[in-house]
């Protein structure tokens, strides 16, 4: 089985249609190296070229950076032929000397505010579409309320999302000004808890559907399908090492690859090598065979890279290299495999 990138899944109730093959915009705020700016409109446009119409970014990455710059590369393209997403959560307040530590090499002079109130999140989408340049948002997601962003702050600040800015997006969204809502974070608990206390559309799981970590099958996968919400899957790729493979600084979750993941990934590369297959491809189409996929979103910061990624995804997997997977304990048992 193959996947087209141009191919289209449903999200929400607005008749919203992604690409199953989305745009990761974090590169464009500088995420672990500073990207020009020609090579992000070449990245754009090899993206639009291939089909892919779904592109995802937030304030948070280059601290407005990643939106202006989407913004403008999609500047003129028909409205109507794209589908945007953003995220609240964290405010921008000018500052000429900001400079906060984090991942992005270089941003612009701003300081982050964490805000999920009613007024913060309309406030963050009234600031959205000013730096994109836009009118609406087809997705808007509540960023990061998790342990590893609000430590002590979690339990308030979960329940200033709910009470605040799903409120808050829950309005826009009836209003057309939002298309879908959802969440976005990489913890299964956290995500467990707003599908049970919300009415969200999609979420976006961040790294937590892969062929490296399927920690969302078990719980989470099943409790979005029961409330029809969609997954749209942040780094597929695992920060780079399901595209690299084992290579001396391989990365997975942004940092060196630990041995044991090392090591399972070459063993993955030797089942697919048998098979002619590039790990990148299996690692791209395994999660879509998920009923509860809509799209895998990757960072994509050059051409080449969009490229590589759309062979990877027509690329045909044969069923023998799943079953091999399966075999040498690599993959879940349980998980569902493209062509079954």
């Amino acid at each position: 089985m193959s996947n087209h990138p141009h191919d289209r899944r449903p999200v929400g109730r607005a008749g919203l249609q992604v690409s199953i093959l989305g745009l990761g915009c974090a590169p464009f705020g500088n995420l672990l190296g500073d990207v020009p700016d020609a090579q992000l409109r070449e990245t754009v446009a090899a993206c639009r070229g291939a089909g892919i119409r779904h592109f995802d970014t937030a304030p948070f990455y280059g601290h407005g950076l990643s939106e202006h710059r989407i913004g403008e590369c999609l500047r003129g393209v028909p409205r109507d032929s794209f589908v945007l997403s953003t995220k609240v959560g964290r405010l921008l307040r000018p500052d000429p000397a900001a400079r906060t530590p984090g991942p992005f090499s270089t941003t612009l002079p701003f300081d982050i505010a964490y805000d999920y109130s009613h007024d913060g999140a309309m406030r963050s989408i009234e600031d959205s579409l000013q730096r994109l340049g836009l009118s609406h948002v087809d997705i808007a997601y509540i960023h990061d309320v998790t342990p590893k962003w609000a430590g002590a702050e979690l339990e308030p600040r979960y329940r200033q999302a709910m009470d605040g800015a799903y409120r808050a997006l829950d309005r826009l969204r009836a209003s057309g000004v939002v298309g879908a809502i959802g969440v976005g974070v990489n913890d299964i608990d956290v995500l467990m808890r707003f599908a049970r206390d919300g009415d969200f559309d999609v979420f976006m799981l961040a790294g937590r559907y892969t062929l490296l970590d399927t920690t969302a099958l078990p719980d989470l996968l099943p409790l979005c399908e029961k409330r029809g919400i969609g997954i749209t899957l942040a780094a597929p790729l695992a920060s780079g090492i399901l595209a690299t493979g084992a290579v001396p600084g391989a990365k997975y979750w942004y940092a060196d690859a630990p041995p044991d993941v090392m090591e399972r990934v070459r063993r993955m590369e030797a089942c697919c090598a048998r098979y002619g297959v590039p790990l990148r491809a299996a690692a791209l189409q395994f999660p879509l065979a998920h009923p509860a996929l809509r799209s895998v979103v990757a960072g994509m910061r050059s051409a080449q890279e969009v490229v590589d990624n759309v062979e990877a995804m027509r690329l045909t997997v044969p069923a023998a290299l799943w079953q091999e997977l399966r075999a040498e304990g690599l993959i879940d048992p349980n998980a569902p495999v493209p062509g079954t």
